[in-house]
């Protein structure tokens, strides 16, 4: 029988700081294993939060084929459920931190678990008009959330990948999943000034994308998009609502943390598993360096290089704003002065 991991590598697109990246990839036991990574190579189950079922079904089938793989990456890895914070696997593990609901009825989450301030603002977002909804996934949607990705370059103190794509980009890093999930649109009248795309994988709901309008940041149209994601999820008996990290590197206090909490997500820490396949792999997880080195920076210096990197992007992007209207501003006077003439 041939070795899968010699006769059948391909190469399969995956999304790195923004753009979709064309990397080495095979299948094992009906899981795509893609590497990323230059000089460390990692190996890991592409998308593997939306897999249904066990992400690993074969650990040991899994590392003798990376290992005889000729693309012959140093480290794989993979995670349990979240569901399952209890580790299972005798390897090397990291605790890895997520924001969850578990989810009962939408009354026990609007009463009990979110703060006063949070169920004030779901009423102030229906009381300025703001209405929530699902939409399809059309041409119309993908060109109102294109205007809010537009809106600003930076976001979370982060330059945002999104920022200025194209409508065709935009539909296609939107249009993932979308059999299995829900698009749900905060409007205002016709515009859509927010919304969150939920992917439902078995009993669990993921949030893959939440993003407002910071102009109407005042009628607070995330705090009522998450309502409406649990009143869904309750009615569809989902078991739990994921809305991404708790926790980040260097930042174990943020805004979104912060913003996770109010809104009734609790910290599970679920396990992630790290396997070296080569002496190189090794050594990096001894050394601590499998997972880059801004996880080896003290938080206090890492907080001070955030705030920098903010500060320099937002900088950039106010020079960059003010010369766009400059330029603007000027050829519509050159269409006056034609005009004129």
């Amino acid at each position: 029988m041939p070795a899968s991991g010699i006769m059948n590598t391909t190469y399969s697109k995956t999304r790195i700081r923004g753009r979709d990246t064309p990397v080495p990839a095979i299948v094992i036991n009906d899981r795509r294993v893609i590497v990323t990574g230059r000089f460390l190579r990692t190996a890991c189950v592409k998308d593997e939060t939306c897999i249904e079922g066990e992400i690993v079904p074969d650990c040991d089938l899994f590392v003798s084929e990376l290992k005889r793989w000729k693309v012959r990456p140093d480290i794989f890895t993979f995670q349990q459920k979240v569901t399952e914070t209890r580790p299972r696997y005798p390897y090397k593990f990291e605790w890895e931190s997520f924001a969850m609901i578990p989810i009962t009825s939408y009354d026990d989450w609007i009463r009990k678990r979110v703060k006063a301030d949070v169920r004030q603002n779901v009423r102030r977002a229906k009381r300025e008009g703001v209405v929530i909804k699902c939409a399809p996934f059309d041409d119309r949607l993908v060109w109102q959330i294109k205007e809010i990705c537009d809106e600003t370059p930076v976001r979370q103190g982060m330059r945002f990948w999104h920022y200025r794509k194209t409508f065709e980009e935009i539909k296609d890093v939107h249009g993932t999943y979308a059999s299995t999930a829900d698009y749900i649109g905060a409007y205002l009248g016709d515009e859509l000034i927010g919304f969150i795309k939920l992917v439902y994988v078995g009993k669990i709901a993921r949030t893959m994308n939440v993003i407002s309008k910071q102009r109407y940041f005042h009628l607070r149209p995330t705090n009522a998009l998450i309502a409406k994601a649990v009143e869904i999820c309750a009615r569809k008996n989902v078991s739990h609502l994921v809305y991404g990290e708790y926790r980040f590197p260097g930042k174990a206090q943020s805004s979104l943390a912060e913003f996770k909490k109010r809104n009734g997500f609790e910290e599970v820490l679920c396990p992630r598993y790290f396997i070296p396949l080569t002496p190189k792999g090794s050594l990096f997880i001894k050394l601590g360096l499998h997972r880059g080195l801004r996880r080896c920076v003290p938080e206090p210096i890492g907080r001070l290089l955030l705030s920098l990197r903010e500060w320099f992007l937002r900088t950039c992007a106010d020079e960059s704003q003010t010369t766009r209207k400059t330029i603007e501003s000027e050829g519509r006077n050159e269409l006056v002065r034609e005009k004129t003439v």
